[in-house]
């Protein structure tokens, strides 16, 4: 079963993010808006419920993420309700961008029980389908490079 990232905040919040990342992005269209949004939502959730997991958000996910990050109440609620805050590290060299990188956190996404919206994880200078204020690409450690998958999971919390 699929989960919806727009269940995971209130509808108040939920409309907060999109305003900012509309806000931030001056011409974006509403529904582009809200794509992003719903794909940081299921990014945030995966990294919270999997921080064991190398991941890193497309530049136009980050956009969402960003948006989000400022609402810190609801931002702070949703890490620790779903298993451990989701720290933002920002890094951009896209001449180091790999990747593999994004299609390990699209796998880890739609492991989670997300739907992924795969036209919002272009390459770093992909903007194409649509340019965003972000200018960051991230990876652990704000490096953008080949990351291996962790031999055995660390930090994993335990099951309830």
């Amino acid at each position: 079963m699929t989960s919806s990232p727009m269940s995971l905040v209130s509808a108040t919040t939920y409309s907060s993010v999109v305003s900012t990342v509309l806000d931030n992005n001056k011409g974006m269209a509403v529904e582009m808006a809200e794509r992003i949004v719903r794909e940081a939502l299921a990014f945030v959730v995966t990294g919270a419920r999997r921080p064991y997991l190398a991941m890193a958000p497309s530049r136009i996910v980050d956009e969402g993420w960003h948006a989000f990050i400022v609402h810190t109440e609801a931002y702070a609620e949703l890490c620790t309700r779903e298993g451990g805050f989701v720290h933002h590290a920002p890094g951009f060299d896209p001449d180091n961008f790999d990747p593999d990188i994004l299609e390990q956190t699209q796998d880890a996404i739609r492991e989670a029980g997300f739907e992924v919206d795969p036209e919002l994880w272009r390459p770093p200078t992909d903007d194409a389908l649509v340019s965003v204020a972000a200018n960051c690409q991230h990876a652990p450690n704000c490096t953008i490079k080949p990351m291996k998958k962790p031999e055995k999971p660390c930090n994993k919390p335990s099951a309830a």
